[in-house]
């Protein structure tokens, strides 16, 4: 599909789900100084992808839409692969994704876009949840984690746990596990993560969908969150802005047990390496899921927006350009962590992303 054909494409797409909010006129305040301001900015830009990223982007829209009133960003939050398939088929401007473009992916990317800007804007630790009434404080090495998800490991007062938790009082009731069962961008990062910090415990690969029988399955991460709720003895994962009241575990790092705070899932990205391979504007990160760093929370969700780097259209650009810069902004961080818990890009970070974002164009 040629550019120009992407772009009718993509004004249709934000009919599937749109969350656009309604201008807020043309003097609206800026976030900084309390001064109207107006904007050049008009159009309606789609994207469609992670529903992880589902509460981010409502924020990013509401702040983005209010700077520019003339404006209208639609998300349609269909899930990682869905997302990056539409972008990729031409029927939306961006896309959001759980995971960086595959070599297929980009080659497609490229012949579609010139180049690819990929940059990841959302990250967001994965809580191992638990509901054990009397044990409040419960920590885990990443070798019982891949245990107990493996099946191996079927009781709470199995001598792993107890070693992990020597104050604790653990009762010898059984352990359910309990998984996505659907695909899933949790899934597999929650997996990358099994696969190589678990000492071998876990051997089921990376994958997005379940890969082995046993425990209960539940879909979404609502429905995770909920089958934990329910049930006693239970153990899951989610995204720990959603997490609610459930105990979360401390995750054994090096010599010390890290939980999953925002600022201990934005310190992965500094022992992150960039894919080797790539070209600068697309930021693929290889996490250190191994890590031994302290104060690193290693089971986090590094999320991307994709980008053509260049466009037919240069209002459609400019639009796109200035929809990422909102996003990766220091305002734009902090509305997305306040609102979906995220962990906000370091200054050194965001100032990568940004070079990256600045190269997109006509």
């Amino acid at each position: 599909m040629s550019k120009s054909m992407r772009k009718a494409a993509a004004l249709g797409a934000g009919a599937v789900l749109a969350f656009g909010l309604t201008a807020c006129g043309a003097g609206n305040e800026t976030g900084d100084g309390g001064e109207s301001s107006s904007s050049d900015l008009s159009g309606t830009l789609n994207g469609a992808g992670a529903s992880s990223q589902q509460a981010a982007v409502s924020a990013w829209q509401q702040g983005f839409q209010t700077e520019n009133s003339d404006v209208t960003v639609n998300y349609d939050p269909i899930g990682s692969g869905g997302g990056r398939e539409q972008f990729l088929d031409g029927g939306t401007d961006f896309a959001g994704s759980d995971a960086y473009l595959d070599d297929d992916e980009l080659t497609k990317a490229n012949d579609l876009c010139g180049q690819i800007v990929s940059v990841p804007t959302y990250v967001s630790p994965i809580a191992v949840i638990y509901n054990l009434p009397g044990v409040e404080d419960l920590q885990l090495s990443p070798s019982t984690i891949g245990s107990i998800f493996a099946g191996e490991i079927t009781t709470w007062n199995d001598p792993a746990i107890a070693e992990d938790n020597p104050d604790a009082d653990l009762p010898d009731s059984a352990i359910t596990p309990v998984h996505r069962s659907d695909d899933s961008g949790t899934t597999e990062n929650f997996t990358e993560y099994l696969d190589a910090a678990s000492e071998g415990t876990w051997t089921a690969g990376v994958v997005e969908t379940w890969p082995t029988q046993g425990g209960e399955a539940a879909n979404g991460t609502s429905g995770v969150v909920a089958a934990v709720e329910s049930g006693e003895g239970t153990i899951g994962y989610a995204d720990a802005s959603q997490a609610g009241e459930l105990g979360q575990v401390a995750v054994k790092v090096g010599e010390e047990y890290v939980g999953p705070t925002e600022e201990a899932a934005a310190r992965v990205l500094d022992t992150a390496e960039q894919v080797e391979g790539r070209e600068d504007t697309d930021i693929a990160l290889e996490l250190d899921r191994a890590t031994t760093e302290a104060g690193v929370y290693p089971i986090v969700l590094v999320s991307y927006q994709m980008a053509c780097q260049t466009y037919d259209d240069a209002e459609k650009a400019e639009l796109v350009k200035s929809w990422l810069t909102y996003v990766v902004s220091e305002d734009g961080q902090q509305a997305a962590a306040d609102s979906a818990g995220s962990a906000p890009l370091t200054d050194d970070f965001r100032e990568k992303v940004q070079t990256a974002i600045d190269t997109i164009g006509s």
